[in-house]
């Protein structure tokens, strides 16, 4: 289930709630029961053990923009 991280406007504290994806934009009250609260931008890291492409294969050898499967 996501996790949604909030800010209290009335006391700062930053909390976070387990909720579904449909009931994202839903308010949710602080810890502290204070109803004026921001939902937050969080961003998401995904990261493998290969360390390349999926399935653990190594990463195109070359370089520039896209890898250097163009040339560039």
């Amino acid at each position: 289930m996501p996790r949604y991280e909030f800010r209290c406007r009335a006391c700062g504290d930053t909390f976070e709630v387990n909720r579904p994806m449909s009931q994202a934009a839903e308010p949710a009250s602080c810890p502290q029961g204070h109803a004026d609260t921001v939902k937050l931008l969080s961003t998401v890291a995904v990261t493998g053990r290969g360390g390349g492409v999926a399935g653990g294969a190594p990463a195109p050898a070359g370089g520039g923009c896209c890898g250097g499967g163009c040339g560039c």
